[in-house]
């Protein structure tokens, strides 16, 4: 599905469309529809950890946000090898409007608590 972006991603603000597709129940990708570039890798923050932010009403006015809006949220994961030395970017999430086919990406200042480079093996259970 793509997506018109109303707030850019840091770094990307030229860009004006983006590509959601699901890679699989946990990850998906966002890339340019046209040139494949950039591209990014999505987590759903949901399956790590509780996570809770308020939307700004300027960017729930800008992605045409309403309480029976269908939102998707997701968080840009740095990949690496082994998968476990990957890292989350919780305080910046991207916020799609199913509805809309808008998305933004929000950054969260008042939760301390999500950090930038978060590491994915942090939010698991370690074996013995």
């Amino acid at each position: 599905m793509v997506f018109h972006v109303k707030a850019p991603i840091l770094g990307f603000e030229s860009i004006t469309q983006l590509e959601l597709m699901k890679i699989d129940d946990i990850f998906m990708r966002l890339q340019s529809p046209e040139t494949l570039e950039p591209s990014f890798t999505l987590i759903n923050p949901f399956v790590l950890r509780s996570y809770a932010f308020d939307i700004p009403a300027v960017l729930q006015e800008k992605l045409g946000i309403d309480d029976q809006s269908n939102l998707l949220v997701y968080n840009i994961v740095m990949i690496q090898s082994p998968i476990e030395k990957s890292t989350v970017n919780f305080a910046a999430p991207l916020i799609f409007n199913t509805d809309t086919h808008c998305m933004a990406q929000h950054i969260i200042n008042d939760h301390p608590e999500y950090g930038v480079i978060e590491p994915i093996d942090s939010f698991f259970t370690k074996e013995a």
